[in-house]
């Protein structure tokens, strides 16, 4: 078996000559055949989630991998991460030095799918629909610090942000501001169903049994106008219950590619048993996976408690018993790979010391051992979490401060509880929506933050507005590293570890290692197959 190692962009300029000079592998229409991908990804049609691929719900990783391929948004990220260009947009940019006034212009001729023209009033309608809608599990978070969209021509659209940010083009690049056909949606109410009216790259087609989505295909969109070009005419997306009836398939010829979720234990099997007509390609990643707590909890919304939980985690034993090294410890909530990281976990606490922690219990006066339930999620993450969490247990009784137990729920039971904070401490994972430490902080601590968290710290509030002011990003490191340093202190959330990205696929897939970007966007686009095969 063939295995490569991705340092994206570090490679980018090689790969993509090497991926140029393929031949007929890169053009579509070569070959009439799907590529089809295989996902653990899980879509169901709930009373919490009636519509999992509207931009005004959709807030994880794997509906976001569907709208990235089915609608448009102004700005996107080029294939090997930086900065993001114009796509919808022919050009974009700050009007004013406050970075608080951002103008766009349309491309010319853009058309929907479905051959409604695309103009400015559907981007303004697209924004505002979502701040209306302002659903809780959504991304309107995002999009919070728009105080007007004006629209002084066809092609023309101003954004008024109601203080400076200089992320804002980050995120007009990411779903939250996808443009959606304002003859299709409901201004004020979300559509219901699987269907999609976008003007992206693809096309969607579904098909659902009980409410739960089967399969996704994927179809070469012929009014398409942006920056992507893609290697294929069509892609379909099959869901799996898990990654080894995931990796059966491909093994058998009956998918191309697997990628989310891969199992580590299966990543080490596939690595070690070798195949010469499949390739396991790895690649950075900044997904994180962190305990959250409720701050209002009797017990968690102590800060001993929480801090003692900091002292005891063995981050170290996690990823290599639990993740066979396929993840890489992590001690702080902005990952390593991104600008402004900061080791503050460590740097407070340290090693693992459970006589420490029985220090910082004592000096409050909390008795032990502490009775806590940890949740998580049985379906959303991969079948190590529940490996996971059975050493968290462990390592937290085996200290002999705490009597821990643990619950696992469907995504479609959690989501909703730990949102409505029902849950004292859970487990949850983060893909950023964009690669900046802004990403990594505002969303959890921010007052509108995603989690529904009700912990709150005046001087991060504080932090955030004046880190967004900063064009330079790198003049921002000292507010970032202030408000790890915080998180840390007050503990919040404890991050645990920072994973690396997979793909397996056969070798006549090409394209592979632009298959998932740093912040795990799954490029369909980029896929193709090698001229003769």
């Amino acid at each position: 078996m063939n295995r490569k190692t991705m340092a994206l962009p570090a490679i980018a300029a090689l790969l993509a000559s090497a991926l140029a000079g393929c031949g007929g592998s890169d053009e579509p229409g070569g070959d009439s055949r799907a590529i089809v991908v295989g996902t653990t990804d899980s879509f169901e049609l709930t009373g919490e989630s009636p519509a999992p691929f509207d931009p005004a719900l959709a807030y994880e990783a794997g509906s976001w991998n569907v709208l990235r391929n089915t609608f448009q948004t102004l700005m996107a990220l080029p294939r090997s991460g930086g900065e993001p260009a114009p796509e919808a947009a022919y050009r974009c940019g700050f009007s004013d030095t406050q970075n608080e006034s951002y103008r766009c212009k349309l491309r010319s001729g853009l058309k929907f799918a479905n051959g409604h023209a695309l103009t400015a009033a559907d981007v303004k309608f697209s924004i505002e629909r979502t701040l209306k809608i302002k659903n809780p599990n959504g991304p309107v978070s995002l999009l919070a610090n728009i105080d007007a969209v004006e629209t002084p021509g066809d092609r023309d659209v101003v954004f008024h942000l109601k203080s400076p940010d200089a992320t804002f083009p980050h995120k007009l690049a990411t779903p939250a501001a996808a443009i959606v056909d304002s003859q299709a949606y409901d201004g004020g109410r979300l559509r219901n169903g699987y269907d999609v009216d976008g003007s992206g790259p693809y096309t969607l087609e579904t098909k659902a049994k009980g409410g739960r989505l089967v399969s996704a295909t994927f179809t070469r969109n012929p009014h398409y106008k942006g920056e992507l070009e893609p290697k294929n005419d069509k892609v379909e997306m099959r869901f799996f219950p898990d990654a080894d009836a995931m990796e059966k398939s491909l093994k058998g010829g009956g998918i191309d590619l697997m990628t989310r979720t891969m199992a580590p234990d299966q990543i080490a099997r596939i690595e070690r048993e070798g195949s010469e007509d499949i390739e396991l390609v790895e690649m950075p990643g900044q997904e994180i996976r962190y305990l959250a707590f409720d701050t209002k909890d009797g017990t968690a919304g102590r800060k001993a408690v929480r801090q003692a939980i900091a002292q005891v985690v063995d981050r170290q034993a996690l990823v290599r018993d639990v993740y066979e090294r396929t993840a890489e410890p992590l001690y702080s909530i902005v990952p390593t790979s991104v600008g402004s990281h900061l080791n503050s976990f460590f740097n407070k606490y340290g090693e693992p010391d459970a006589a420490k922690a029985r220090k910082i219990l004592d000096a409050a006066g909390v008795g032990t051992p502490v009775p806590l339930t940890l949740t998580y999620t049985t379906d959303h993450y991969g079948s190590a979490t529940a490996k996971e969490f059975a050493a968290l247990k462990k390592q937290l009784n085996d200290s002999g401060l705490f009597r821990v137990t643990v619950k696992g729920e469907p995504w479609k039971t959690f989501r909703p509880a730990q949102s409505h904070q029902e849950y004292p401490v859970y487990g949850m994972g983060w893909f950023p929506d964009f690669p900046d430490a802004d990403n990594f902080i505002a969303p959890f601590f921010g007052e509108d933050n995603f989690l529904g968290s009700p912990y709150r710290n005046s001087t991060v509030a504080k932090l955030i507005p004046q880190t967004r002011r900063q064009a330079q990003r790198t003049a921002a490191a000292d507010g970032f590293q202030r408000a790890q340093d915080i998180v840390a202190e007050d503990v919040p959330v404890l991050p645990l570890w920072q994973g690396k990205q997979y793909v397996a696929a056969r070798d006549d897939v090409t394209g592979v290692e632009w298959a998932l970007n740093s912040s795990s966007v799954l490029q369909l686009w980029e896929l193709g197959r090698a001229a003769g095969s």
